[in-house]
């Protein structure tokens, strides 16, 4: 079977183009473990809910908890790129919320593999 499309044209689905990259080469191995907090505008929002996409669409492992003083805390642990880019988004996060700082600090690998969402504390 032969393939008539150009080689100039995109073969791959949608939903492929829309996948994050992998993360390849010598950076996979490179895992780390960091600890955020982040201020703002976050709860009441949906924001555990978006964080928690956000680091399965990245392959992260860890959690994510609200906070009684209005916050939300996360562990997550992976690649170094991709721990690196959702920190960068979280900086963003859903529409409705208004983040006011991220702060990150480096943190022990959490003990179970996965991303789920904690009781707040």
């Amino acid at each position: 079977m032969t393939d008539d499309r150009s080689p100039d044209e995109d073969r791959s689905a949608p939903a492929a183009r829309d996948a994050p990259a992998p993360v390849a080469g010598p950076a996979a191995g490179d895992r780390v473990t960091m600890a955020l907090a982040i201020t703002g505008r976050v709860q009441g929002v949906g924001y555990r809910w978006w964080f928690e996409g956000q680091a399965r669409r990245y392959g992260l492992d860890g959690w994510v908890r609200n906070r009684r003083d209005g916050s939300v805390e996360a562990l997550i642990s992976g690649p170094r790129a991709a721990v690196q880019t959702v920190i960068r988004r979280a900086q963003d996060g859903p529409p409705a919320a208004r983040v006011e700082a991220v702060r990150s600090s480096p943190a022990e690998a959490p003990e179970a593999p996965g991303f789920r969402r904690k009781s707040t504390v």
